[in-house]
């Protein structure tokens, strides 16, 4: 663990990760593939805790333009980041990683609430946490919900989990001139509007001085490699 660069993580999966190709519920297979790569980081004596999306499973815009109430559409995502939270840590309990399931909003037959100190003891014991149910209230995004948990329990980096290598100035999809930036800082990011993590969350990560590493998770070396200090991805900063 001594040559490792960050050694206590928060990873933010979007629940999308989970859905396959069909591009929505739960596909096993994606699942166990994720814990296969959460399993060998943690192998690698990393504390590792997740916060993970729920849009495979609702998008509370569909219900806003039908006029739903936004905290009641919210909600209704928290539950769904409750059904992927369950669904990951059943494929790492299979794969011998001993996990636990904390959730903003009580539901203790499924999981423990939240509680700062003991989610920091759970790390300390080699368990894997994954904190659903966002932050526990509405208007906040999943990726708020990551920044803050990272920030509460003292984490290196916030590994932001995409498809792609990093940051581009434009789609790398579908221009192939896309610049890819192997650093910027916080400032940078939010003057850009860049989507890849909403702005809340990042200002909360600037306030606190928390780095976020951009990387493609589905790059079977990219995540050890970038934990052992490999320039991997973009890794957004005040530097």
């Amino acid at each position: 663990m001594a040559d490792l660069k960050y050694k206590r993580i928060l990873l933010k999966l979007s629940g999308e990760a989970l859905a396959g190709k069909s591009g929505f519920g739960i596909d096993v297979d994606e699942a166990e593939s994720i814990a296969s790569r959460i399993k060998e980081v943690h192998e690698m004596g990393v504390q590792v805790s997740i916060v993970i999306g729920g849009g495979n499973l609702w998008r509370g815009k569909q219900g806003l333009e039908h006029g739903m109430d936004r905290a009641t559409a919210d909600h209704m995502g928290m539950l769904g980041t409750v059904m992927n939270a369950l669904t990951v840590m059943d494929a790492l309990e299979r794969a011998g990683v001993y996990t636990r399931v904390m959730s903003a909003i009580e539901m203790r037959a499924i999981a423990e609430p939240y509680i700062r100190r003991r989610a920091i003891r759970h790390l300390e014991k080699g368990r894997v946490i994954i904190f659903s149910a966002g932050t526990g209230n509405p208007y906040f995004s999943t990726d708020t919900a990551a920044a803050l948990r990272a920030t509460e329990l003292g984490v290196d980096v916030v590994i932001k989990a995409t498809k792609v290598d990093g940051v581009y100035d434009a789609d790398p999809k579908t221009n192939p001139d896309a610049k890819k930036f192997n650093t910027m800082t916080y400032i940078d990011f939010l003057n850009r509007r860049l989507t890849i993590m909403d702005s809340t969350a990042v200002t909360l990560c600037m306030d606190n001085n928390l780095p976020i590493l951009v990387l493609n998770y589905w790059d079977k070396s990219a995540l050890t490699n970038a934990l052992r200090g490999d320039a991997i991805g973009t890794l957004v900063s005040g530097d």
